[in-house]
């Protein structure tokens, strides 16, 4: 079965208190998803049109999970926590 991926790029960060509230109830959200973390950093070295931002990507069994996840309450619940504090470019893709 192909993987699903959460592939998320920070155009920029308003409010880093915000985003450390996210990470406390998205990163339980994300596990009880099944999802792992594989990259999570800002040291980026950007190449052609890349933009030097923050990366996540995060694996799922499948990308039925990968968008159950996205859309559970518990994520809900980070992503309001969030609210305007960050502006991401977020995608959900399937993997080969």
């Amino acid at each position: 079965m192909k993987k699903g991926y959460w592939v998320v790029a920070y155009r920029s960060v308003r409010d880093e208190s915000a985003l450390k509230e996210y990470g406390k109830l998205a990163i339980p959200a994300i596990q009880a998803g099944g999802g792992r973390s594989l990259i999570r950093t800002a040291e980026v070295e950007a190449r052609e049109s890349g933009i030097k931002q923050r990366i996540v990507v995060t694996e799922f069994d499948s990308l039925e999970q990968a968008i159950a996840t996205y859309n559970s309450a518990a994520y809900e619940a980070a992503r309001q926590v969030l609210g305007s504090g960050a502006e991401r470019d977020f995608r959900i893709v399937e993997g080969l």
